[in-house]
């Protein structure tokens, strides 16, 4: 049992939304969105040769989005439920993202000034 869960309102009021602003909000994020994933796709292009080009994208997009990103959602509850605290499962995205960071850093090498149809 929650209490004051039942003075919570399951949907907005439509006549209570502040349109523009929900619109503008979501407009920004869809910028921040487009920042993210429009560098991604020159990054991993030249992160491979030619020939694995599409293996070497593929793979860690799918599994990173696919499962880190799929199981956002799950996870982020089960660890905020399992803590008490509705902020505790905001940890699961920024430990993944530091790790992401700190594997970037030491593995993925500089491909500046390189041939990416040499055979290797």
């Amino acid at each position: 049992n929650i209490p004051g869960g039942g003075a919570f309102a399951m949907f907005a009021d439509p006549a209570a939304v502040n349109w523009p602003m929900t619109i503008g909000i979501l407009f920004i994020l869809v910028l921040f969105v487009t920042m993210v994933y429009g560098p991604i796709a020159a990054i991993l292009v030249e992160m491979f040769p030619t020939r694995i080009r599409y293996t070497g994208m593929s793979l860690p997009y799918h599994i990173g989005n696919g499962w880190f990103g799929g199981l956002l959602p799950a996870t982020v509850f089960a660890l905020s439920a399992y803590k008490g605290d509705i902020y505790y499962g905001l940890w699961y995205p920024v430990v993944i993202a530091a790790i992401t960071l700190v594997i970037g850093m030491i593995f993925v090498k500089d491909t500046l000034g390189t041939d990416l149809h040499a055979k290797e």
